[in-house]
C-alpha cells in the first residue's frame, strides 16, 4: 500500500496563514511604538514564532496529517508531539510581552490566564488534555469529522501552550517559575504520560478499531502500529523533555557562574542559597 495521494489541505492553509498573518501585521503595525528596550531582538522573536508554524504546517498537511488520520495511528501519535512539544514552546518563545498583553487586553482574561498557566493548574489542564485526546471515541470522531478534529488540534496546542508556560512566560507580571522549579515541573511532565502510554505498548489488542479498518501500510499491523504509538510518546516524548531539562540546567549552572563572578560569591554558596 502506497502513502496517500499527494495534495495540500486549504483548509490548513487558511488558518495557519491568517494567524501567521495577524502575526506580522501586529509587529508591522504596533512593533513601531514598542520601545526599543522591549524589543530586543524583533528578528529572533520573529524567526521563531515562524518556525513555531512551519512545525503546525508541516504536521497538519499531506503526508503528516494524511497518514496520521487514514494510515497509522503511530504518526498521529507523531503529529501530537509536534504539536505539543516543539511547535507550542517556539510560539511562545516567538511572542513578545507586549503582543501577550494585547491579546490578554481585559482585566477578567488576563486574570483567568494568570490562574490556568500556574504550574499545578496548567500540568492539570495540559495532561487532562493528554488523557481526553487519546480517549478512543475521542480518536474515532476525530478522524471522521473534520470540525471535531480541527477542535481537538487547537485544544491539543493551547494546553501545550498553557503547559509550557511556567517555563517560557515572557510577561512579567506573570513570569516563570525559578530554573530549579521548571527543571521539576518538566520532569513530573515526563513521568505524567507513562499511564496512557502504557496501555498503548503492552496492550493486547488495537486500542483504536478505526484504525483496523485502513489499508495497512509498510506492512504495519494496527496493534504494532499502537505500540509504536505508545513508546514514541513515552521514550521520544521523554527525551525531547529531558533534553530541555538539561538547557535549562546548564543556563542555570552558567547563569550562577555569572554571579559568582560579579559579587565574589562562591558558587557553593549560590546553589545552597537557592
Amino acid at each position: 500500500m502506497q502513502l496517500p495521494a499527494a495534495h495540500l489541505h486549504p483548509d490548513v492553509l487558511l488558518v495557519l496563514g491568517a494567524v501567521w498573518g495577524a502575526y506580522l501585521w501586529a509587529w508591522r503595525v504596533r512593533g513601531r511604538s514598542i520601545p526599543s528596550d522591549m524589543d530586543p531582538d524583533r528578528r529572533k522573536l520573529v524567526t521563531r514564532f515562524s518556525l513555531g508554524m512551519l512545525v503546525l504546517l508541516i504536521a497538519s498537511n499531506w503526508p503528516m496529517h494524511d497518514l496520521a488520520e487514514s494510515r497509522l495511528y503511530s504518526f498521529h501519535m507523531i503529529q501530537h508531539m509536534a504539536y505539543q512539544l516543539v511547535a507550542a514552546p517556539l510560539l511562545l518563545l516567538g511572542m513578545p510581552a507586549w503582543m501577550w498583553r494585547s491579546m490578554l487586553r481585559p482585566s477578567w482574561l488576563m486574570s483567568l490566564w494568570k490562574k490556568v498557566t500556574r504550574p499545578v493548574a496548567a500540568f492539570a489542564i495540559f495532561n487532562l488534555v493528554l488523557l481526553v485526546t487519546h480517549w478512543p471515541a475521542v480518536v474515532e470522531l476525530s478522524v471522521s469529522n473534520e470540525l471535531f478534529h480541527f477542535a481537538v488540534h487547537s485544544a491539543v496546542v493551547l494546553s501545550a501552550v498553557i503547559m509550557w508556560w511556567p517555563v517560557l512566560s515572557p510577561l512579567p507580571e506573570a513570569p516563570p517559575i525559578a530554573p530549579p522549579l521548571q527543571m521539576m515541573y518538566l520532569f513530573a511532565q515526563s513521568l505524567a504520560p507513562t499511564i496512557p502510554a502504557s496501555f498503548l505498548t503492552f496492550g493486547e489488542h488495537p486500542l483504536y478499531k478505526v484504525y483496523e479498518t485502513f489499508p495497512r501500510i509498510w506492512g504495519v499491523s494496527a496493534l504494532s502500529d499502537m505500540r509504536v504509538a505508545g513508546l514514541i510518546m513515552k521514550v521520544a516524548g521523554g527525551l525531547i523533555l529531558w533534553t530541555y531539562i538539561t538547557v535549562i540546567f546548564f543556563r542555570w549552572y552558567f547563569d550562577e557562574q555569572k554571579k559568582e563572578g560579579l559579587d565574589g560569591t562562591p558558587a557553593g554558596e549560590v546553589l545552597r542559597a537557592t
